[in-house]
C-alpha cells in the first residue's frame, strides 16, 4: 500500500501511534492487562502466560506491568538505586506540607498572646492552609501533565521555601495568615503528585510497598510538627519554629535540584520518536519539557484531567470516604493541644512528649502495612487463578475502619471523663494506625483501577484529606463545646462507620461501575 507524503511527517506518525495505542487499550487487546475482560485486572503470575513474549522479574515468576520498553531513558529501566533515591526525595518533600501545617497547632498559643486574639481566631490560619493544600494539589497534577513533573516540582518547592520564610518573618496576624495560605498551595506538590512518580518509575507489583513508604512520610508528619514546635516554644520565640521549617524546605529544594529527574514518558510513542534528554539544567527549568509538550497533550486536555478523574464514580466515592475519615484525624490533632492544656495542665514540653504516641502509631501502621498489603494481594491472587483486581486492595480497609471508629468513640469518653493521659495517647496512636492502613489501600486501589490517571486520583485523595481537615478544624471546637465530647465523638464514630459502607459498595459493585464508565481517556 502506498503512503501519502503527509503520512511520513513525524507529527502525523506520532499521532497515529497515540491513536493506535488508545484504541488498543480501550478495546482491551493487551493480554497482560485485560486478559479477563477487565482492564483493571492484572495477570502477575508468569506461569499463567507461558509461551508469550513477556518480560518478568529476574526470578521469572512475576510479570512486569507495564512492560518496559528497550529505551534506556524509560524511567522503568532506571537503576534500582536511582528509582529509590527518587522515592526517598519525593517522600521527604511530601513530608513537609503537613509537618509545617501542624506546627501552627502549637504556635497558636504564644501567637494569641502576642497578637491579642482568641486561639480560635488564630486557628483560622490552619483552616486556610488546609483548604489551599487541596486546591494546590489539583493545580499540581494538571500543570505537571502539561509542563512536566520536574519543573513543577522545582517551582512549587521554591515557592514553599519562600512562604515558610515569610511565615517566620511575619509581624502581624494578617501577614502571617496570607503566608500560611500561599504556603499550603505550593507545599503540597509532592503529596499530590506522589502517585505520578510511583506509577512512572515502578512496576505494578511494587506499588503497595512504595505507596506505603510515601504515605508513611505523609501520615507521620502532622505529629512530628507539633512535637518539634512544642519543645521549641518552651524555650524560644515562636518564629524560630518556622525558621526550622524554612531550613527543612531548603534541604528539600537542594535534594530536588540535585537528585530528581523528569519521569514523564509517553508510552504511546516508539523509542525512535521519543525526545531524548539532553541537558539537566534545561529539564529543571522546563525548557526540554516545553519543546516536547505536543507529544503529550494540549493545555486544555491537561486542565480537564482532574475533571475527568472525579467523574469516575470510584474516584468520587474514595474521595468522600477519605474526607469522612481523615477529617477526625486532623480534627483531633488540631485541637488536642487545647484540650490537654486546659484539662490536664500540659506545658509545651508535655505536649511535645505526648506527640510521640501518634508518631509510634504511624510507624506501626507503616510497619504492619509493609507486609500486610502484599500478603492480602498474594492470597487473593492464589484464590483467583493468578490474577488480581483493583477491588482486592479494599479488603484490608475492613480492618482499618473498625480500628478508627472504635478509637474515636473511646477517645470521646476518655477526654470527657479525664482518663489518664496515657489512655488518650494510646487511643490517638490506634486511630493513626487505622488511617495509615486505609490510606495505602485507597491509593493502591485507585492506582490499580486508573493507572493512566495516577496524578489525578492522588490529587483527589489529597482533596478529601485536606478539605476534611479544613471542615473538622473549623467546626471541632464549637461542636465539642455545644454537645460535649462524648456526643461529638459519638457522632464522628457514626460517620466513620457509615463511611465503611462506601467500601462495601465498591467491593460489590466497583468492578461493574469501572467497566461501565471505562478508562480515563487521556491523550497520554
Amino acid at each position: 500500500m502506498s503512503k501519502s507524503p503527509e503520512s511520513n511527517s513525524p507529527d502525523v506518525e506520532k499521532q497515529a501511534h497515540i491513536l493506535a495505542a488508545e484504541e488498543s487499550t480501550t478495546a482491551g487487546r493487551d493480554p497482560l492487562i485485560d486478559a479477563f475482560g477487565d482492564y483493571g485486572a492484572h495477570v502477575l503470575d508468569a506461569a499463567r502466560l507461558h509461551g508469550q513474549d513477556i518480560k518478568t522479574t529476574p526470578d521469572g515468576k512475576t510479570v512486569l506491568i507495564p512492560q518496559p520498553s528497550t529505551d534506556p531513558n524509560d524511567p522503568l529501566n532506571w537503576s534500582d538505586s536511582k528509582k529509590h533515591i527518587m522515592l526517598l526525595v519525593i517522600s521527604v518533600v511530601a513530608f513537609m506540607p503537613d509537618f509545617g501545617s501542624s506546627m501552627a497547632i502549637i504556635t497558636l498559643l504564644p501567637q494569641a498572646i502576642q497578637w491579642q486574639k482568641p486561639q480560635n481566631t488564630i486557628q483560622h490560619n490552619l483552616v486556610g492552609n488546609l483548604f489551599c493544600l487541596g486546591a494546590g494539589g489539583l493545580f499540581t497534577v494538571w500543570l505537571s501533565a502539561y509542563f512536566g513533573r520536574l519543573p513543577v516540582l522545582v517551582s512549587f518547592t521554591s515557592m514553599a521555601l519562600g512562604t515558610y520564610a515569610w511565615c517566620a518573618a511575619a509581624t502581624s496576624f494578617e501577614s502571617y495568615m496570607a503566608a500560611r495560605i500561599l504556603n499550603g498551595f505550593f507545599s503540597i506538590v509532592a503529596q499530590a503528585g506522589g502517585l505520578m512518580y510511583i506509577q512512572d518509575v515502578f512496576f505494578f507489583h511494587e506499588h503497595p510497598r512504595k505507596i506505603n513508604i510515601w504515605s508513611g512520610a505523609i501520615i507521620v508528619s502532622p505529629y512530628l510538627g507539633p512535637l518539634i514546635s512544642a519543645f521549641m516554644i518552651s524555650k524560644l520565640p515562636w518564629p524560630n519554629v518556622f525558621w526550622v521549617a524554612t531550613g527543612f524546605t531548603a534541604l528539600c529544594w537542594i535534594l530536588v535540584i540535585g537528585l530528581v529527574d523528569e519521569t514523564i514518558y509517553n508510552r504511546n510513542l516508539p523509542k525512535e520518536q521519543q525526545t531524548p534528554p539532553k541537558s539537566r539544567l534545561m529539564r529543571l527549568v522546563g525548557v526540554e519539557q516545553w519543546k516536547s509538550r505536543h507529544d503529550r497533550q494540549t493545555f486544555w486536555q491537561a486542565v480537564m484531567r482532574p475533571v475527568v478523574a472525579i467523574s469516575k464514580v470510584p474516584v468520587l466515592l474514595c474521595t468522600i470516604y477519605y474526607f469522612l475519615n481523615f477529617a477526625w484525624v486532623i480534627g483531633v490533632n488540631a485541637t488536642i493541644s487545647i484540650w490537654l492544656t486546659d484539662a490536664y495542665g500540659f506545658t509545651p514540653y508535655n505536649l511535645g512528649m505526648f506527640y510521640f504516641a501518634p508518631i509510634l502509631g504511624s510507624l506501626l501502621g507503616a510497619l504492619v502495612g509493609h507486609w500486610l498489603h502484599d500478603l492480602v494481594g498474594k492470597i487473593y491472587i492464589k484464590r483467583h487463578d493468578g490474577k488480581i483486581e483493583p477491588e482486592a486492595r479494599l479488603i484490608i480497609i475492613w480492618l482499618a475502619s473498625p480500628i478508627m471508629a472504635i478509637s474515636i468513640l473511646i477517645l470521646g469518653f476518655a477526654l470527657e471523663h479525664t482518663w489518664h493521659y496515657m489512655a488518650i495517647a494510646v487511643l490517638t496512636a490506634i486511630q493513626v494506625v487505622g488511617i495509615m492502613i486505609a490510606t495505602v489501600a485507597l491509593n493502591a486501589y485507585l492506582l490499580d483501577a486508573y493507572p493512566e490517571g495516577s496524578g489525578e486520583v492522588g490529587a483527589w485523595i489529597v482533596v478529601g484529606r485536606t478539605w476534611g481537615g479544613f471542615m473538622a478544624t473549623y467546626i471541632e471546637i464549637n461542636w465539642v463545646i455545644k454537645d460535649g465530647l462524648v456526643n461529638a465523638f459519638g457522632a464522628q464514630t457514626g460517620i466513620t462507620a457509615a463511611a465503611g459502607l462506601i467500601v462495601l459498595f465498591l467491593g460489590m459493585y466497583g468492578k461493574r461501575i469501572r467497566l461501565w464508565q471505562g478508562r480515563m481517556k487521556f491523550a497520554m
